[in-house]
């Protein structure tokens, strides 16, 4: 390697030091291909909590029903926060949590605008309905006519 570059995981940088930019994204890919090496053995954990769940509530049968369904809420969310756990699993959480700022977001109608819409549906509904009762009285009239 010639004397004025230095190496850092396969990236040459010329003149030194690399850039903090550099030096970030190099740790971010060590973490996320740490992590991506991990995830499989999260999500095995995860797969292993749910079958075991599910052999103790069949295990359990005899059992009343409130301890088995405690168990499994506690086996769930335990497999939860492991799954939450991967880079995927918080994707998932940073999607819901974004949903739910958008969800504040939102600007919901007022309960008179609710009534006056559901109102609306349920007239256009009993309109349909009655020109397709009307549609198939006729078809049914000239159909019992051809046929005789």
């Amino acid at each position: 390697m010639p004397s004025g570059r230095k190496r850092y995981d396969s990236l040459a940088v010329i003149g030194g030091e690399p850039s903090s930019w550099n030096k970030r994204n190099i740790m971010s890919e060590k973490i996320e291909s740490n992590d991506g090496k991990l995830d499989l053995i999260k999500w095995a954990v995860v797969a292993a909590i749910v079958v075991a769940a599910i052999y103790a509530n069949s295990y359990f049968a005899a059992e009343s029903l409130l301890f088995r369904t405690l168990g499994l809420l506690v086996a769930a969310g335990v497999a939860g926060w492991v799954g939450a756990q991967t880079v995927r699993g918080r994707a998932f959480v940073n999607l819901c949590l974004d949903a739910r700022v958008e969800i504040r977001k939102v600007v919901w109608p007022t309960r008179q605008e609710t009534t006056q819409t559901t109102v609306i549906v349920l007239i256009v509904i009993f309109i349909v309905a009655f020109i397709l009762w009307l549609l198939d009285w006729g078809l049914n009239g000239v159909v019992s006519s051809m046929i005789g």
